[in-house]
């Protein structure tokens, strides 16, 4: 009996994953969810989430659509009293639940972090119009349509380039290296 490992919590899960460490720092204030300027949209607040990931609710947790909501604004980082990096620990979320195929249904974010893993791995950089109109064939092509008079105004400020700015080879490798090392550190995207 003395030899038997205890089973990993899914705080411990959570708390292996960088970002995901403050977790275990939380008071339930609720600073964070006060803060959170998508809250309303949330189905759990983020200090729900927490307490809902402390009693162990793992498939609820990962499969809500809270930090996908997350805006990564850090209001809630700068405002909470114990220091926890609140943004970090939704993304931490994030990649736990796409590593687990458990991500909200109706979220693109993982559809877009694919995509835009895609371009860079495959390109070497990133052609945003290429990029957008690739991740709107994917998930919602007439969407593109709407956004077209967002993306002319954008162009139009010079804020949107249609062209990649192509890395050297040496960088296309060194930034293929980042990426495969945070895939091997469990980044699932």
């Amino acid at each position: 009996m003395g030899n038997r490992r205890r089973a990993s919590s899914f705080i411990d899960e959570i708390s292996a994953i960088p970002g995901g460490e403050g977790i275990r720092l939380c008071i339930q204030c609720g600073t964070c969810t006060a803060s959170c300027p998508n809250a309303e949209r949330m189905e759990h607040t983020p200090s729900e989430l927490i307490a809902m990931a402390r009693a162990e609710m793992r498939e609820e947790v990962l499969s809500s659509n809270a930090m996908w909501y997350c805006l990564s604004c850090y209001l809630c980082t700068v405002r909470c009293p114990r220091g926890i990096k609140q943004t970090d620990l939704m993304h931490a979320l994030e990649s736990l639940a796409v590593r687990e195929g458990l991500s909200h249904s109706r979220s693109r974010t993982p559809v877009m972090y694919q995509c835009f893993n895609d371009f860079v791995y495959g390109l070497g950089s990133l052609a945003e119009v290429g990029f957008m109109s690739w991740f709107y064939l994917l998930t919602n092509p007439l969407r593109a349509l709407r956004m077209l008079p967002v993306a002319l105004n954008l162009l139009r400020h010079g804020r949107l380039s249609v062209r990649a700015r192509r890395l050297t080879p040496e960088g296309t490798s060194q930034l293929r290296a980042i990426l495969d090392k945070a895939e091997s550190l469990g980044g699932a995207l």
